[in-house]
C-alpha cells in the first residue's frame, strides 16, 4: 500500500497502448485537485507525449549532452584498433587509413579511447536531446525527448532523475510516466521510484508484459501494485493470475468508456469515480 515516504511514483507497462500516458496525467491531475504539490515527469524520452495530453506549452530546461571521441590525427597511427572494439559501429577503420566516424551511432563507451595505442584520441560532445519544463492547472512538467536518431536514451532519462533529486522536495508528489518495455531507460526510471504502478490491461500480451514488469520490479526491490485499463474488454483473471504470481495488488480497474475516449481526444485529463479513489489512497 500507499505510505507517507512514497513520494515518487513511476507509473509503467510493460507493453505499450496499456494508457500509462492517460494513468499518469489523470493522476497527476487529481492529486493537483486535492490540494496536493505535483511535479509530472515524463520519461518516455523516446515518445513523450504528457504535454500533449495536457496541452502544456514546454520551454527548454536544458540540453542534454553525450560524450564521443575526437582523433588528434598528427598522433594516430592509422592502426585500425579504434573501429575493431566499436560495438556500436561508429567507427569505420581499415589498417592503414584514417578511421571514419559516424557520431550519431556513438554511445559513448570509451573502448576505443582506451585501446588506442597512440593516445590520438580525446573527448568532443554531441547533443542528444533535451528536458523542457512547463506548467498548467497547478502542475509542473518536466519532459524528456532524445534527439531523432540517437540510439542512447537513458542518458536522457538520467538527467530527469538528477533534476528529480533537486526539485522533489518542494512537491507532495512526483509522478514519473516511464517508457514501455524494460529496457535501460525504464531500469533507470524505476529504481529511482519510491513506489510503482504498473498499468495493464486484460489481454495475453498484456498480461505477459505484466509478468515482465512485475519481475523487473522484484529484481530492483520496488514496491509495486496494478491498475487494469479497460478491464471490462478482455479476460480479467490472466491479470488476477500473474498478480498473484508476484504478489502484487490490483488497486483499480478502469472501464472501457466513451467518455474516457472522448476526453482524450480534447486533451483533457479523465476524472471518474476509480481515478478519485485511487488518488485519495494515494494521499493516505
Amino acid at each position: 500500500m500507499f505510505r507517507n515516504k512514497n513520494k515518487v511514483i513511476g507509473i509503467t507497462g510493460g507493453k505499450g497502448g496499456t494508457g500509462k500516458s492517460t494513468m499518469s496525467v489523470a493522476i497527476a491531475c487529481q492529486l493537483s485537485k486535492e490540494g496536493k504539490k505535483v511535479l509530472l515527469v515524463d520519461a518516455d524520452v523516446d515518445c513523450p507525449n504528457d504535454h500533449i495530453l495536457l496541452d502544456i506549452k514546454r520551454y527548454l530546461e536544458k540540453v542534454v549532452e553525450q560524450r564521443i571521441p575526437q582523433w588528434d590525427f598528427e598522433k594516430c597511427t592509422k592502426c585500425g584498433l579504434c573501429g575493431d572494439v566499436c560495438n556500436s559501429s561508429a567507427i569505420i577503420s581499415i589498417k592503414d587509413r584514417r578511421p571514419i566516424f559516424s557520431k550519431q551511432q556513438c554511445n559513448g563507451c570509451g573502448a576505443c579511447k582506451l585501446k588506442c595505442p597512440s593516445q590520438a584520441i580525446r573527448w568532443d560532445k554531441k547533443e542528444i536531446g533535451r528536458i523542457y519544463n512547463g506548467r498548467k492547472n497547478k502542475i509542473d512538467l518536466l519532459s524528456g525527448e532524445l534527439k531523432v536518431g540517437e540510439p542512447v536514451s537513458e542518458f536522457i532519462v538520467n538527467s530527469l532523475v538528477e533534476l528529480i533529486k533537486e526539485e522533489k522536495d518542494k512537491y507532495d508528489f512526483v509522478i514519473m510516466d516511464t517508457a514501455a518495455g524494460i529496457h535501460c531507460p525504464v531500469v533507470v526510471a524505476l529504481e529511482n521510484c519510491d513506489k510503482v504502478i504498473a498499468v495493464t490491461e486484460p489481454t495475453t500480451l498484456g498480461a505477459h508484459d505484466l509478468g515482465l514488469i512485475l519481475a523487473l520490479v522484484e529484481k530492483i526491490k520496488v514496491d509495486t501494485d496494478i491498475i487494469i485499463n479497460r478491464f471490462d474488454i478482455g479476460d480479467i483473471e490472466l491479470v488476477e493470475s500473474v498478480a498473484s504470481k508476484y504478489q502484487a495488488k490490483i488497486i483499480a480497474n478502469i472501464p472501457y468508456s466513451k467518455d474516457i475516449f472522448l476526453s482524450y481526444t480534447k486533451g483533457l485529463p479523465i476524472e471518474n469515480d476509480e481515478i478519485k479513489r485511487l488518488t485519495k489512497m494515494i494521499c493516505e
